[in-house]
């Protein structure tokens, strides 16, 4: 079975580690603050200006003036700062971020993304993306792993306006977690429920597929 959004954040998650300065970019990895390991030390991130973002609020807590680059109202932790957008992109040109966590439309093989924008069609538009996948060495994309039509986004070349030249090296999508090497997807889990040949079939991009793929552990 296919994970959820939830799931996805959850698989991600795993990837923290304690001392990390994380920017969670808009949709799926806005949940990722809610999956943080109890007793980790991470700090997450967002190109507004809030350093130190919390969960997401319950009824009580929404202050509509605390809110993210997706503009998804959101708590601070303790020890938060509130800055200028200028000092915050700043943090992230400057190569002071462990870890990002983006959306994408399509990935491919040499660890190029398209995320912005979709010829026809009304996207939210490049935000911070940019200015993350040049500024940070280690990047996670979330995505679905095909369309609603059944198309792959996992493809030996995107076919939509670049984001970001060679700079993924990891996918959670929402069949399979995958790394990117040697002009190669390479699948080292399964969502589960989900078989080998279901990925296969859905990754149009070349795909390294050892004898044992393990299932995700949630």
């Amino acid at each position: 079975m296919a994970l959820t959004r939830e799931q996805i954040a959850m698989r991600v998650a795993r990837e923290l580690q304690d001392g990390f300065y994380v920017n969670l970019g808009i949709g799926i990895p806005t949940l990722v603050a809610n999956c943080v390991p109890k007793g980790m030390d991470v700090m997450l991130q967002s190109e507004n200006g809030l350093l130190g973002i919390g969960p997401y609020p319950t009824e009580v807590q929404v202050d509509a003036d605390m809110i993210n680059a997706g503009k998804a109202t959101v708590t601070a932790v303790k020890g938060a700062s509130i800055v200028s957008s200028s000092d915050s992109f700043a943090m992230i040109r400057g190569g002071h971020i462990d870890l990002t966590v983006l959306g994408a439309f399509e990935v491919d093989v040499l660890g190029n993304i398209a995320s912005y924008m979709i010829p026809g069609r009304m996207v939210k538009g490049m935000g911070g993306a940019m200015d993350l996948v040049a500024g940070a060495d280690n990047i996670i994309v979330t995505m679905t792993h095909a369309s609603k039509h059944g198309e792959s986004k996992l493809l030996n070349r995107c076919t939509l306006p670049l984001t970001g030249v060679g700079c993924i090296k990891k996918v959670v999508s929402d069949l399979a977690y995958v790394e990117i090497a040697d002009g190669k997807f390479w699948l080292k889990e399964r969502a589960p429920g989900v078989s080998v040949d279901q990925i296969v079939s859905l990754t149009k991009g070349e795909l390294v597929v050892p004898d044992v793929v393990p299932e995700m552990q949630f």
